[in-house]
């Protein structure tokens, strides 16, 4: 005769891992911290362009300027410094138009920043989803600052949790 044995929830109906499956990393742990590092420098960078990019299009599309540094006032034919000046027609001639350099360094540090984001995303072994939620802090104003902040946290948590998992040697 059998003895009825009680039924216990599985490891993973606890939240849990399964038994006899292990956590694995996608590389070592100065790996995954190399590119925790890169990730968070990315992160930073890409989100204070972005809170510039806002201020700017504000200024473009709000008050009808751009920012210019150097060139020559169109009007008094004064030599122009640093600022602010009309766009439609323009006001500084041979100036550095500060305002697309801004749009165009964003969108170049964006397209590293989802370089950051795959190699993180990849070394860690997520679900596609946080790829996801990574790359839209490049594109959400201060949620690049929040997603990090929360991503770095899981990192070494589950890197503190798991010391044998970024063995892979």
């Amino acid at each position: 005769m059998i003895d009825p044995k009680p039924a216990t929830p599985s490891p993973q109906a606890r939240g849990g891992q399964a038994s006899g499956k292990k956590r694995r990393f996608g590389g070592t742990e100065a790996q995954i911290r190399s590119a925790l590092k890169f990730y968070k420098v990315m992160a930073y960078l890409t989100g204070t362009m972005l809170l510039l990019l806002c201020a700017e299009l504000v200024v473009r599309y709000g008050f009808g300027q751009y920012l210019f540094a150097g060139g020559t006032d169109a009007l008094t034919g004064q030599p122009f410094g640093f600022g602010f000046a009309g766009a439609e027609p323009p006001a500084v001639l041979n100036g550095v138009n500060v305002s697309v350099t801004v749009l165009i360094v964003h969108g170049w540090m964006y397209v590293v920043y989802l370089v950051s984001n795959f190699r993180l995303w990849s070394l860690m072994r997520w679900p596609f989803l946080k790829l996801v939620l990574l790359a839209l802090g490049g594109v959400v104003p201060f949620l690049s600052f929040i997603v990090e902040k929360k991503f770095h946290a899981e990192v070494e948590a589950e890197l503190a949790a798991n010391p044998q998992a970024p063995q892979r040697y």
